[in-house]
């Protein structure tokens, strides 16, 4: 890998080729770049351009060369369009989910100092992460190469069995299983809606979980990432909305009399307290986690510079004010008996804690913030799916790239939907995969790719802090794989198809 200061002598880079001054004449060669980075032909060019308009009219040329070198994938899901603060909305759309809602639990697993401390601790580690992720694929930008996909990163940075087998692999299954979770929380969000109005009511999980299919379908047909930049805004005022609800309701139950007793003390004895400090770890993990920054740096339009970092810090202020109000209000006001969402300590042997129309409005607000998060994690998906079955020779929407994308996006929604609807204790599950992707993915990877690019000093403070993260973070990564297939394993008596939880 070449250092930085190697390519002082580029006089010109952009996306599709840069181009090498010559010291003895006033002549350029042009090297044109495949998608994937890897030089596709090196011929003579016209000389280099004097004015501003000719200069102007070699970028226009090489952007256009690039673009016809693209795959449909790139060219229609991927579009490069938006601003920091889009980049902003994408972020925490992917991160600030009602996945925070279980954050309490994980704090009565931990206790207070080690629950705050690691919170604390994962919101650092997070952001250091893909603060580095983005500073490794901005270098790679100004070198003539934007890589736009976590499997492009680890191709050119890892190598390509890297890049094909584990990062794509991985990734392709933490978004699966993202929308079949999304698919299940959506529809238990709407019976404990439909519960509450009608406690007697004859319909099934399963029956909700179709309906919130149904949507998901139509919402999947959004052509692009950037298209779902003003819905990633509304999603952003919902999370603000129902992390205000359940921190508002979680103090209320505190201070009222009907408040239930209160214990501290970390549940369980021997190795069931280990098991569930991992667990707790691995929840809190996984609120953090993404795995899909490559691709939401990718609908920024270039020049990227400091749109990313400008996007990650609105996403941590939100992060902040969200995870740590809710999660600390949570344990305060249950202790030990927090459940996996925090939602449903407001409900006690049938009796609501607080006014019934005010969980409500917070369920609504869960739900509809569900649909979003869904269909965000659907990008990577429909991008492949684009690769295979797009011809990006074609006009994004002609008859032969329109049929194919509704159907198969269609049909992966389906089968999401149907998985959530069989397997109503996915939750098991997806902590097994979340445990498997998402630390690598966030936590791990980063590091190491930074490494490997720039080299850094091995006496240096950085590399022993990324080397320190990639040590710590593959051993919690086995821990909470352990932890989690046990909880499976355990829970494994009560599974039942389409059980009406």
């Amino acid at each position: 890998m070449l250092a930085p200061n190697n390519f002082s002598k580029i006089s010109s880079i952009n996306q599709a080729s840069f181009f090498e001054s010559s010291p003895h004449d006033n002549q350029r060669f042009t090297v044109s770049l495949s998608p994937s980075g890897a030089p596709t032909q090196r011929s003579r060019a016209m000389p280099a351009p004097n004015t501003e308009a000719e200069r102007e009219e070699v970028e226009s040329r090489a952007a256009e060369a690039y673009r016809e070198n693209l795959d449909a994938g790139v060219l229609f899901v991927l579009k490069s369009k938006g601003s920091w603060l889009h980049c902003g909305y994408h972020l925490t759309t992917a991160i600030v989910a009602p996945a925070l809602l279980s954050l309490p639990l994980a704090l009565s697993l931990l206790g207070w100092v080690a629950g705050v401390l690691f919170l604390t601790v994962a919101a650092a580690v997070t952001f250091y992460s893909y603060v580095l992720l983005s500073i490794v694929l901005e270098y790679h930008a100004k070198l003539g190469r934007r890589l736009l996909r976590f499997r492009d990163m680890a191709h050119h940075i890892l190598g390509p069995g890297w890049g094909h087998y584990y990062i794509a692999a991985i990734q392709f299954l933490l978004c699966f299983s993202a929308v079949v979770a999304s698919a299940l929380l959506a529809g238990q969000g709407m019976k404990a809606i439909y519960v509450l109005e009608k406690p007697d009511g004859a319909m099934k999980l399963y029956e909700f979980i179709s309906i919130s299919g149904a949507i998901m379908v139509i919402l999947a047909q959004i052509p692009s990432f950037h298209s779902l930049r003003h819905l990633n805004l509304v999603s952003l005022i919902l999370c603000l909305a129902y992390s205000a609800c359940a921190t508002a309701a979680s103090i209320y139950v505190g201070h009222s009399r009907n408040t239930p007793q209160r214990d501290y003390e970390l549940p369980g004895e021997g190795q069931d307290r280990v098991f569930g400090v991992f667990n707790a770890i691995s929840i809190i993990s996984m609120t953090y986690g993404n795995g899909i920054i490559p691709e939401i740096q990718a609908t920024v339009a270039p020049p990227v510079g400091r749109k990313v970092l400008k996007g990650l810090c609105l996403c941590y202020v939100v992060v902040v004010s969200t995870f740590f109000t809710v999660a600390i209000s949570g344990y305060w006001a249950f202790g030990n008996r927090a459940q996996g969402n925090v939602l449903s300590n407001f409900i006690v042997d049938d009796r609501a804690l607080i006014p019934k129309w005010f969980i409500i409005m917070t369920n609504v607000f869960t739900v509809l913030q569900i649909f979003v998060v869904s269909i965000v994690y659907l990008q990577p998906m429909n991008e492949v799916l684009e690769v295979f079955f797009a011809d990006p020779k074609k006009a994004q929407y002609s008859t032969r790239n329109v049929t194919p994308r509704i159907a198969f996006r269609s049909l992966v929604v389906v089968v999401s939907t149907a998985i959530a609807a069989m397997l109503p204790f996915f939750g098991d599950i997806a902590a097994v995969v979340g445990a498997f992707c998402i630390l690598p993915l966030d936590f791990v990877v980063p590091a190491v790719m930074y490494n490997i690019t720039f080299r850094p000093p091995t006496r240096g403070f950085i590399f022993w802090t990324n080397l320190a993260i990639v040590a710590v973070f593959s051993a919690l990564t086995v821990a909470g794989c352990i932890a989690a297939v046990r909880q499976v394993v355990l829970d494994a008596k009560t599974y039942k198809l389409f059980a009406n939880l």
